[in-house]
């Protein structure tokens, strides 16, 4: 009578982690292999995470993002394939995989893609990022 109330615990512990992993896992992301889902003709945006704090997009690039800021958002970005010119406010930074922008609100920005590949950047707003606030440069 012990083994198989073992038996039914095992299976109970085993069947637990089974389902829940993919529940608890969905907070990791392996970004070489989140691939836009369709063709695009310059930017493609992917939100990866959402609450009420924050908002995580994967973006690509393929020739530029015109001169905007957001009016509540900070903005982090982590460079992961791809390179490119950025303005941010006055300064204009060279792009190269590995590295991370973080352009506080209010601040002008813009990208010029240099490389034939597309950029892909990790873009991280807080807080939660529903796109009202981007407001563009008036050309």
């Amino acid at each position: 009578m012990r083994t198989n109330k073992r038996i039914r615990i095992n299976f109970l512990f085993a069947f637990f982690l089974l389902f829940s992993v993919p529940a608890f896992s969905q907070n990791f992301f392996d970004f070489s292999s989140i691939q836009p889902d369709s063709e695009f003709e310059n930017v493609f945006s992917k939100q990866i995470y959402s609450d009420s704090n924050a908002t995580s997009f994967i973006i690509w690039i393929k020739k530029e993002v015109k001169t905007h800021y957001h009016a509540t958002h900070t903005e982090q970005i982590v460079v992961l394939e791809g390179e490119a010119l950025m303005i941010i406010g006055s300064e204009m930074v060279q792009l190269k995989p590995g590295m991370m922008v973080t352009i506080p609100q209010k601040t002008n920005h813009s990208v010029q893609v240099t490389s034939e590949t597309p950029l892909k950047v990790l873009s991280v707003q807080s807080p939660l990022f529903d796109g009202k606030d981007r407001v563009w440069e008036e050309e």
